[in-house]
């Protein structure tokens, strides 16, 4: 599933492929990734537009173009892609932009479950992120206590919550547990201030570490090199990790590194 890595890695697909060009041709191969707005409309707005920026907030990515804003949520298995026209379509190649003759914007989605939104103008782009938190990347610790005192329950179900911290998705909530030493269902409340520091502290190195692959790498000194092992083992203390559900995700962590107890 793409996470802030991933998408941060998009918005550079977007920037490269098209900022500082015009749209002109927009072929919409399947409608159902489109939200509240039209092929027709969405060929009539932006066809003859020039992008002139590419922004990304959590998982949403943005391209404005001084008018109209698209905008570009990824779900489970999204991703975005830079292609020469003449190149054959994938069969999940949902959207092309097409902005000059060697180059065009595909946006590719096997499962659909999230697709592309139009906003006309800035009130539009507030409204459709209104529910998102703070960008995770650049939350300051202030901003990050603030957003925890907020809520209630585990600390794994907090991180991957979009309202609280927009970009944290099950794989990096797992890393940054795990090299905080936090149990995943710990509880927000039960958090010490020592604990919090850690934890904003270890989000903003593991985002840091990510966003330039352009997506969670699997290393082998990180958690996520391990999780889909057979018989997976914590990278830091070699004692054997555990799989959980918390808030319906599937959990993996370390007793040993992460304390005794439950998930």
């Amino acid at each position: 599933m793409p996470e802030l890595p991933d998408v941060e890695g998009f918005r550079t697909v977007l920037q490269s492929c098209a900022q500082g060009r015009v749209v002109r041709r927009v072929d919409v191969r399947d409608s159902g990734v489109l939200h509240a707005v039209s092929a027709r409309r969405l060929r009539e707005a932006l066809e003859g537009r020039r992008v002139t920026a590419a922004e990304r907030h959590g998982k949403w990515l943005l391209a404005r173009t001084g008018g109209p804003t698209l905008l570009l949520h990824f779900g489970m298995t999204g991703e975005l892609l830079c292609a020469h026209p003449d190149d054959a379509p994938e069969p999940h190649d949902r959207v092309l932009f097409t902005f000059a003759r060697d180059r065009q914007l595909r946006y590719r989605d096997q499962r659909k479950l999230q697709g592309l939104w139009l906003a006309y103008d800035e009130s539009d782009v507030v409204r459709r992120l209104e529910g998102q938190g703070p960008d995770a990347l650049t939350v300051d610790r202030e901003q990050f206590e603030a957003a925890l005192r907020t809520h209630r329950g585990s600390v794994k179900s907090v991180l991957i919550n979009q309202s609280v911290l927009a970009g944290l998705g099950n794989l990096l909530a797992d890393e940054i547990l795990w090299r905080a030493r936090l149990r995943p269902a710990c509880r927000v409340s039960d958090l010490t201030e020592s604990d919090r520091r850690g934890l904003h502290t270890q989000m903003r190195r593991t985002l840091r570490a990510a966003v330039p692959t352009g997506h969670v790498p699997p290393r082998d000194s990180w958690l996520t090199g391990h999780r889909d092992d057979p018989d997976p083992h914590c990278p830091r203390c070699r004692g054997p990790l555990r799989r959980s559900r918390v808030s319906g995700r599937t959990t993996v962590w370390c007793p040993e590194c992460q304390g005794g107890g439950g998930a």
